[in-house]
C-alpha cells in the first residue's frame, strides 16, 4: 500500500480521499526541516501546501518518494529541479484557488478605488470625513493584465462585467485566445502607459522577477493603482514605495510579499497602501477545493498511473495510465535495446508511432523511450528525470506521429543518429499487451526482449549456430531463446539470444572471436 505524509494542515477531505483510494497517509505537521529529513523515507508521496520547503537535502533523504503534491498554484518552495533529478514527480493544483484569488485581486481594485481601509478607520474612529474620501469609478477605466492564464483570465471577465477596457500581456497570450477573452493583446511598455489599474498574475520567474521595476514603474500613467496576489518579487517594493510617496502610484494593494511573513516592510504605514497575509486563496471553498484535487491527483499517481498537472513530466490521466501501460512498456524496452547498443555515440533520437500508438498521447510514449535509453547512464532514472537527462547530455530529441497503416496494428520505432549514421529499432504489441521487437537496424526480427540476452552480429554462414551454441554450453551458459534475422542469404545476420546467466566478459571475447562474427554485446532487460 502506499503511503503519503501531510505535511502542512489540510482540509480533512484530504485524508480521507487517500485511504478512500487505498493510499495510507499519516498527518504530521509543524516538523523542522531536520525532523522531515528523519522520517521522510519511509513515504511515497508528501503533501504540501506552502508551510514545507521540499528542498535538495529532503529530496536526498526521501529514498522512496515518487511525488510531492502541492495543495495551491504555487511551487516556489519546491525544489523542482531536485526532485527531476531524483525522479519525484512535483505536482500543483492550479485551478481549486483560482477564482478565490481573482475576487481577492477585484476586491482590492476596488478597496483601492474607494480608499475602503482608512475610510472604515476613519468612521469607526468617530470622524466623519465624507470629503476627504473621494474615489474614482472602475467602470469605462483601462485594467492591465500582466499575465493572463487560468486567474488573469478570470479576473479579465469580472473587469469586463464592470465595464472595464482590459489590455493584457503575456508572451504566451495567442491572438485567438485574446479575442475569446475580450481583452487586447499588448506589450508590456503599451500596457504600462495605459493602464489605470494593473493587477499581476504571473508565476515568479527569472523572466518576471521585478517586471515591475523601478524603470518600469516610472513608466506607468501617473495615479496608476496596482495589485499584486500574485507572487512576492513581482514589483520592486523600495521603488513601488518611492512611487507612492511620490504621488506618481495612485494606490497599491499587496497580497504578497518577497520575504513571508511579512511582519515588516518599508511600505507599512505609506499613503494609499493596502495589505493582506497572503489571503488569495484563503477562503473555505478553495481550501477545501485544492485539499480534495491534490489528494485525489496524488492517489490517481500512485496507485494507478495517473499524472495530472504535473510540472516535471507529460500528464497523463487515470484512464489513459492502463491503455498506455503496454505501449510504454514497449517504448521502454526499445530505448534500453538502442541505448545498450550505441551509448555515448547517440546524438539524437526521433520516436515515431504508427497504428494504434498514434491514436494514443504521445508524451508518455516519449518518456519511456528516454527512459530505457538513459538506463546506461543512471540505475535510478525513470520518466520524470529521463528528458532532463536527455537534455544534459545534449540529445536533440524529436516526435513524429504517422497516420498510415503499415504492417502491424501498432508499431513504434525509435531512431538515433550517430557519427556513423541512423540506427532504429522499432516493436509492436502481440495481443494489444506483449512488447515484441519487429525490427532491428534494418533486418526484420521477431524477439521478446527480457532478462539477460546476448546480441551478435555476424556473417550468415553455415555452421555458425552449431559453433556459437556448442562455446555457449561449454561455458555453462543455457539458451531460453533464440531470435535470427538477416538482410539477405549469405549476408549479414542479427542473432538475439535470451539465456539463462548473464554471459560474463570473458566469454563475450571467446564468442567475438568465433569466425565470422562481427559484434558481440551482453543486454540486460
Amino acid at each position: 500500500m502506499p503511503k503519503v505524509l501531510i505535511s502542512d494542515k489540510m482540509d480533512p477531505q484530504a485524508a480521507k480521499i487517500f485511504r478512500e483510494r487505498g493510499v495510507e497517509v499519516d498527518e504530521i505537521t509543524g516538523k523542522t526541516p531536520e525532523e522531515l529529513i528523519a522520517i521522510i523515507g519511509d513515504y511515497d508521496g508528501l503533501a504540501i501546501r506552502s508551510s514545507t520547503k521540499v528542498t535538495r537535502a529532503i529530496l536526498a533523504a526521501a529514498k522512496n518518494l515518487k511525488v510531492v503534491g502541492r495543495a495551491g498554484i504555487g511551487v516556489d518552495n519546491v525544489d523542482i529541479p531536485a526532485a527531476s533529478a531524483a525522479g519525484v514527480v512535483v505536482m500543483n493544483t492550479p485551478f481549486g484557488n483560482s477564482i478565490t484569488t481573482a475576487e481577492h485581486a477585484i476586491a482590492l481594485m476596488f478597496a483601492l478605488a474607494r480608499d475602503l481601509p482608512e475610510a472604515d478607520k476613519s468612521t469607526q474612529a468617530g470622524k466623519w470625513e465624507k470629503n476627504r474620501f473621494m474615489g474614482v469609478e472602475m467602470t469605462s477605466k483601462t485594467l492591465g493584465l500582466i499575465g493572463a492564464g487560468n486567474i488573469g483570465s478570470i479576473v479579465a471577465d469580472r473587469a469586463l462585467g464592470l465595464k472595464m477596457k482590459v489590455v493584457a500581456y503575456d508572451p504566451f497570450l495567442t491572438p485567438e485566445r485574446a479575442k475569446d477573452m475580450g481583452v487586447e493583446k499588448v506589450e508590456l511598455d503599451q500596457l504600462l502607459a495605459r493602464a489605470d489599474f494593473i493587477t499581476l498574475h504571473t508565476p515568479l520567474t527569472d523572466q518576471t522577477r521585478n517586471i515591475l521595476s523601478a524603470e518600469n514603474l516610472a513608466k506607468t500613467k501617473k495615479g496608476v493603482r496596482i495589485v499584486n496576489c500574485a507572487r512576492g518579487g513581482l514589483i520592486d517594493e523600495a521603488a513601488l514605495k518611492t512611487g507612492l510617496d511620490s504621488g506618481h502610484i495612485g494606490g497599491a494593494a499587496l497580497d504578497v510579499f518577497v520575504t513571508e511573513p511579512a511582519k515588516e516592510s518599508p511600505l507599512f504605514g505609506t499613503p494609499n497602501f493596502i495589505s493582506t497575509p497572503h489571503l488569495g486563496a484563503s477562503t473555505t471553498e478553495a481550501q477545501v477545493n485544492v485539499a480534495i484535487q491534490v489528494a485525489e491527483q496524488m492517489a490517481d499517481f500512485l496507485v494507478a498511473g495517473g499524472v495530472t498537472n504535473a510540472l516535471n513530466m507529460p500528464s497523463l490521466s487515470a484512464e489513459e495510465a492502463p491503455k498506455l501501460k503496454p505501449y510504454m512498456a514497449l517504448a521502454e524496452k526499445l530505448g534500453s535495446l538502442i541505448g545498450q547498443l550505441e551509448g555515448d555515440a547517440i546524438k539524437s533520437v526521433a520516436i515515431e508511432v504508427e497504428g494504434a500508438a498514434a491514436e494514443l498521447n504521445q508524451k508518455p510514449i516519449t518518456g519511456a523511450v528516454l527512459a530505457g535509453l538513459m538506463r546506461v547512464y543512471s540505475d535510478t532514472v525513470n520518466m520524470v528525470n529521463a528528458a532532463p537527462l536527455a537534455k544534459e547530455r545534449g540529445l536533440d530529441v524529436r516526435e513524429v506521429r504517422h497516420d498510415r497503416e503499415g504492417d502491424y496494428h501498432t508499431l513504434v520505432r525509435v531512431t538515433v543518429k550517430t557519427d556513423a549514421g541512423e540506427r532504429s529499432v522499432a516493436g509492436t504489441l502481440f495481443g494489444n499487451a506483449s512488447p515484441r521487437l519487429t525490427e532491428m537496424f534494418g533486418i526484420k526480427v521477431e524477439a521478446d526482449l527480457s532478462g539477460a540476452m546476448l546480441y551478435i552480429v555476424n556473417e550468415d554462414a553455415p555452421g555458425f549456430i552449431g559453433r556459437l551454441g556448442t562455446t555457449l554450453g561449454e561455458a555453462g551458459v543455457n539458451i531460453g531463446t533464440f531470435h535470427l534475422g538477416r538482410r539477405d542469404a549469405g549476408g549479414e545476420a542479427v542473432l538475439l539470444l535470451s539465456v539463462d546467466t548473464a554471459v560474463e566478459e570473458p566469454l563475450l571475447w571467446t564468442v567475438c572471436r568465433l569466425p565470422g562474427v562481427k559484434t558481440v554485446k551482453a543486454l540486460t532487460f
